[in-house]
């Protein structure tokens, strides 16, 4: 949970206008049925829905009508802003699955994903769950675990920046929930795409790969708040307000690796940190406002360091009260998770919150699905986080449950399946 801001990079989204002599998408219309809702909802009448169908069109909303781009320079997922709903799933090939079974396998994803962030359906057994939908900013993310190299035949092209976390003190890890051979990331602003997303993925992976692990996770929706601002976590906390922007001059150099890495298959991706993190909220909500705020480091209200100014001022790390104290306490997480207190390392952070439910006392399985991306998380994760384990206030409320590193290659090109340079080599 470092501080580092959710990016506001803007996604590009696309006109969904169907072209001359095509009709309506059936995933590009809004229905009338659905505007009569609109206004029965503001005038309380009952007579709109005796209301015969129209043949005018009604166009999506700016959410639903939003839509990220397949082919790239770098997968989409990334980068994107913060979706309200999103799927992480892990999976694992299956005994007798190789590099054959798995290059068919991202074909078949890489289409799949294609088509639904188009706002189009599935090309085989579409279920329907997202018909009336539009894209809604639809993002699908693919990447490779340490054990797919071997299980494909491919060692010699698993890279040194894949090679296993080392363990932290504060880890309480549940092997079941942990790594595997490939990851995908979903993300949507709308549940139901989201969903549709997820059940296209796994009925994608047919015989050649199963299920190891499935998290559901969830954001603020797009115009919940008058303005743009960062998200705030299940803590109430502003989560992430020194993410790397993408306006900054050495921002690819942080997060992606370089068309001339090593190995090549790798060029403009990145990797990714994938770790389960329980908040222990009963133990959280006893604190004071005050108490909370030492721990984080920043105001609860409007996310500025302690040390004065707003959200986006400079923390000042020497400043003390009247008492000879430093304003900002030398173990709260802001501190310790500083790019220039350690070494410069950075990692753009684009997580999830999660709620699954209450155990037998009453306590909320809840907390955050944290992904962070570098170009090598030897030099961005792993160094912030050991000095995390070494004092961070924040450690004895929360916990880390499941962990997973995957190599998540550049975009696909027109005409290319996404890790096609890895399998097809």
């Amino acid at each position: 949970m470092a501080d580092q801001s959710t990016s506001e990079a803007s996604r590009e989204t696309v006109s969904e206008n169907a072209s001359p002599g095509e009709g309506i998408s059936r995933r590009r219309l809004l229905g009338t049925a659905g505007a009569t809702g609109l206004v029965l909802g503001a005038a309380g009448g009952a007579a709109g829905y005796a209301a015969a169908p129209s043949d005018k069109t009604v166009p999506l909303t700016s959410v639903g009508a939003d839509t990220a781009m397949f082919h790239g320079k770098h997968q989409a997922g990334i980068t994107d802003a913060l979706h309200a709903r999103g799927h992480l799933v892990a999976f694992d090939l299956t005994a007798g699955a190789g590099r054959k079974e798995a290059a068919a396998l991202l074909r078949r994803w890489s289409t799949t994903a294609q088509r639904l962030m188009a706002g189009e359906a599935a090309a085989q057994d579409d279920t329907d769950v997202a018909r009336d939908a539009g894209p809604s900013s639809l993002t699908v993310t693919f990447g490779f675990g340490h054990s797919f190299f071997a299980r494909t035949g491919l060692e010699k092209q698993r890279p040194v920046a894949l090679d296993p976390l080392p363990d932290f003190s504060s880890d309480h890890l549940d092997k079941a929930r942990s790594n595997g051979d490939l990851w995908v990331q979903i993300g949507a602003n709308d549940a139901l795409v989201a969903f549709h997303a997820l059940r296209a993925i796994q009925k994608d992976a047919g015989s050649a790969a199963r299920v190891r692990w499935q998290m559901n996770g969830f954001n603020r929706s797009p115009g919940a708040t008058a303005q743009p601002m960062t998200a705030r976590n299940l803590m109430g906390q502003l989560d992430g307000t020194r993410n790397p922007k993408p306006a900054e001059s050495d921002f690819d150099e942080r997060i992606f690796v370089p068309a001339s890495g090593d190995p090549a298959w790798m060029a403009n991706g990145s990797y990714a940190v994938v770790r389960r993190i329980r908040m222990l909220l009963d133990d959280w909500e006893q604190l004071s406002v005050k108490a909370q705020e030492d721990v984080i480091g920043r105001k609860k209200s409007t996310g500025a360091a302690l040390s004065g100014g707003d959200e986006t001022t400079g923390m000042n790390l020497d400043k003390t009260d009247a008492d000879g104290n430093l304003v900002v306490p030398i173990n709260a997480h802001a501190r310790i998770t500083r790019p220039d207190q350690n070494g410069g390392a950075a990692m753009l952070r684009r997580p999830f919150s999660f709620h699954d439910g209450f155990d037998t006392d009453g306590v909320p399985d809840a907390g955050l699905l944290f992904v962070c991306w570098q170009a090598d998380p030897v030099r961005g994760f792993v160094p912030v986080q050991r000095k995390l384990d070494r004092g961070d206030a924040l450690s004895e409320f929360i916990r880390h449950e499941s962990s997973g590193l995957f190599a998540v290659p550049g975009g696909a090109t027109e005409g290319e399946y996404v890790g096609q340079r890895l399998l097809e080599g």
